[in-house]
């Protein structure tokens, strides 16, 4: 027997691990399996290069769960350990010097961080267990086995062992004043499905839930029966040959990482990096429609093929979170907080290399097949005007393959588009406007008369459309965006030519002291106009700055914040050349000439949706007597 103490220069280094690793208990499991994994994955690469002969056998890992003896096992028969062995990597903590370590963190609760930097992942073992054994063989046939015992203080104890078999079990005598819920078979289960559903050797998980009777008379013994299963898929769709997959592995993969998810996604990007750095993934596109929803945990980021969190805000880029999927790589440490992974600097470089990847995947789907692509547009255009808000290489690769529609459906990049309409929609001062709907059926007569014009309406619907403008604006010279009821439609795209008008200045300054009388002065701006006769003889408009500015405010941004709400504000302006225009300032008898201004404005505020309420209950009963 040997008898010793932990060689980590400080009596309290347990208390120190409990304390600080409290609140990341549960990652206890995911590191004994993942070293068990270790284990047998460094057997294999020994096998390979015939530094063992002979058959290796099926490797495994076995996690066992025995409530009755308050036990958990996790076995392996990879590489073992021989006395030596476990004095070097487990009696030497991994860590230059205990003394760093309990003044960096004494005063500090980041458990993950402690493990990350100092290789404690055996150790953490001591969060839920009171005791704690190894039983390990070496590989190496002439070693023999050891049996190592810690009671959770620096004190342990070592003997020899008659193991025959190659490989670790590590038992875990659970505490049961603070981790009784590591006892119960559902959340190990949840535990493995969480932690180690991907890793790269079959586990199985088991329990010692009854006993059968074997023999008879003195030879009769009673023998545990383990009742397990295979927790995990050791080969997931990531870390296979794209060409090798078909869409129905992709599909069938996406639903294995969300079972509840029965909405099939649109497409997916494999990613398959081994320069600068190593990274496997696969990124899927949902259906979005206009949704801004996001929901953070849909991306799981991996540590080859280790879990390491799907908590990934601030990990990757913002508009990236949109997306569900996997990502892996060596590259991204294990054991350490979200924090440490936001500053992490290889973290960084990949964070920047897959938003590269998807603008290159998205252009390569849009020049395949621009059909299918236009197909999907709006169902993924959330996805990339964010991107383009937020990501500035992201924008510049966006403009090849992002889309506008206008009213008739039909779809053009901003360069196509440009092209079309420079010709008819640019104004005295050199400067091409682009019309654009937010709601066609609501502004459905706005349309109309912008393509009695001649001129092209673009539909930009989602909620991110004003900030994008501003965006689009900034990004082509000599281009403004204008809503389609944001002024009348000889104002909206400004030209040489003038409209004479009936009325003169004097009948203006006549009727418009009376239409100020029936509309209410706080919310509009009564004006004349010289129009078409056959417009609107009341069209209310909302200034495109005033009103993109109210929108951005709503959304966040656009430098209004700390202003408050912003007024309701617009424009009542009036068609001097419509015959009820006239006749308004023909009417002698006052109460009929204000009705019929009344009703007149109120079918100008029930086209913009304006009329609600006492209003709109109002106009209906006038309405339904009019035509009585």
């Amino acid at each position: 027997m040997a008898k010793g103490n932990i060689n980590v220069q400080a009596e309290n280094i347990f208390p120190i691990i409990k304390k600080f690793l409290y609140s990341d208990q549960e990652i206890f499991l995911r590191e004994l399996v993942a070293n068990a994994i270790d284990a047998t994955q460094k057997l294999k690469t020994l096998s390979s290069i015939d530094k063992i002969k002979g058959d290796i056998g099926e490797l495994r890992v076995e996690v066992v769960l025995d409530e009755k003896a308050k036990t958990i096992t996790i076995k392996d028969n990879g590489l073992g350990m021989s006395a030596d062995e476990v004095d070097k990597y487990i009696n030497e903590i991994a860590f230059s010097g205990a003394e760093e370590f309990v003044k960096k963190f004494k005063d500090k609760g980041d458990g993950a961080n402690i493990i990350g930097h100092f290789g404690l992942g055996f150790y953490s073992a001591f969060m839920v267990a009171e005791k704690v054994e190894i039983i390990t063989k070496s590989y190496k046939k002439t070693v023999k086995a050891a049996h190592w015992t810690c009671d959770g203080s620096p004190n342990y104890e070592m003997v020899e062992h008659d193991r025959k078999d190659r490989g670790t079990d590590i038992i875990l005598h659970v505490n049961e004043e603070d981790s009784i819920e590591f006892l119960d078979k559902n959340r190990i289960q949840g535990l493995l499905s969480k932690y180690c559903k991907f890793l790269p050797v079959d586990i199985k998980f088991g329990t010692n839930e009854e006993t059968k009777k074997t023999g008879e008379g003195d030879d009769a013994k009673e023998e545990t029966i383990v009742t397990d299963n295979i927790i995990n898929n050791p080969k997931p769709a990531w870390t296979q040959t794209p060409s090798k997959l078909t869409d129905v592995d992709y599909r069938s993969f996406y639903h294995e990482l969300y079972p509840s998810n029965f909405e099939e996604p649109l497409f997916h990007i494999h990613l398959n990096v081994d320069f600068p750095f190593n990274l496997t993934g696969i990124l899927y596109f949902p259906k979005l429609n206009n949704s801004m929803e996001v929901q953070k945990d849909k991306i799981q980021l991996y540590c080859n093929q280790v879990f390491v969190t799907d908590s990934v805000e601030g990990i990757v880029p913002d508009f990236l979170m949109l997306l569900h999927g996997v990502l892996d790589s060596p590259d991204i440490p294990l054991n350490v907080s979200r924090s440490y992974l936001q500053s992490d600097a290889s973290v960084k470089k990949i964070s920047n290399h897959i938003t590269k990847k998807v603008a290159d995947k998205l252009e390569s789907l849009f020049k395949k097949d621009r059909k299918d692509f236009e197909s999907k547009w709006d169902d993924i255009k959330v996805f990339i005007e964010y991107g383009m808000l937020s990501e500035e290489k992201f924008n510049d690769k966006a403009s090849k393959f992002c889309l506008f529609k206008n009213t008739a459906g039909e779809y053009h990049t901003m360069e196509e588009y440009l092209k079309k309409i420079t010709p008819n929609q640019t104004d005295k001062d050199k400067k091409v406007v682009c019309l654009y709907t937010s709601n066609v059926d609501e502004q459905y007569s706005y349309i109309e008369s912008a393509k009695a014009k001649g001129y092209d309406v673009l539909v930009m619907d989602s909620p991110l459309t004003s900030h994008l403008l501003s965006k689009l604006e900034s990004n082509n010279a000599d281009t403004t965006f204008v809503r389609v009821d944001s002024d009348t439609v000889e104002k909206l795209i400004k030209k040489d030519e003038e409209v004479p008008s009936k009325l003169s200045e004097k009948d203006e300054e006549k009727l418009k002291p009376i239409i100020e009388e029936v509309v209410p002065k706080e919310k509009f701006t009564v004006s004349f106009e010289s129009m078409s006769e056959k417009e609107q003889p009341f069209i209310i408009t909302e200034p495109e700055f005033m009103r993109r500015m109210k929108e951005q405010q709503k959304m966040g941004g656009g430098g209004m914040m700390m202003m408050g709400a912003m007024p309701e504000m617009y424009n009542l302006v009036i068609n001097s050349n419509h015959e009820i225009v006239g006749k308004m300032l023909k009417e002698k008898d006052s109460k009929k000439q204000k009705a019929l201004i009344k009703q007149t404005s109120d079918l100008a505020m029930l086209s913009q949706n304006l009329l609600k309420g006492e209003a709109l209950n109002s106009f209906i009963k006038r309405s339904l007597d009019m035509i009585k």
